[in-house]
């Protein structure tokens, strides 16, 4: 038999991932869930951004519970941004890490796909409130937790 002492201990050495034995299956998945919380968004699988959902295992996005077609290369973008949401991201970066490209000019495919995920995505492209621009550096995907 466990000890009070004994869960103590093991509380105060990791409270995320110590249990006792027996335990029930709504207990786990209340720990694993709590665990996951601060670990972002690729724990997900799917997203609701006000009117946007994105199932990132399907690589669907829905808006108002339509779908919204998007290029491979759009959902590349859109994931990586959500990845990073509330940072900017910068130009050069998402050049790299989403298209692979090791020169970092020209910058013009990364514009060109930001401003088609915004026709796609925002109710006034012209005003976004989903994928913002930080003049001279990138892009930021703005959750509604980070407004």
């Amino acid at each position: 038999m466990i000890q009070t002492l004994d869960k103590v201990v093991g509380l105060n050495s990791a409270p995320t991932i110590y249990m006792t034995k027996p335990f029930e299956a709504p207990e786990l998945i209340a720990r694993i869930q709590t665990h996951c919380d601060g670990c972002g968004p690729h724990w997900a699988r799917v997203h609701q951004f006000g009117t946007i959902r994105v199932d990132v295992q399907r690589e669907k996005v829905l808006r108002n519970g339509k779908p919204v077609e998007l290029t491979s290369r759009e959902f590349q973008l859109l994931y990586y941004l959500m990845e990073r949401a509330g940072s900017t991201v910068p130009r050069t970066e998402l050049l790299q890490s989403v298209w692979g490209h090791e020169d970092v000019r020209p910058l013009a495919p990364v514009d060109a796909h930001v401003s088609s995920l915004r026709r796609k995505l925002e109710y006034n492209p012209k005003r976004p409130e989903l994928i913002l621009t930080t003049p001279g550096v990138g892009y930021k995907f703005v959750g509604p937790s980070q407004k």
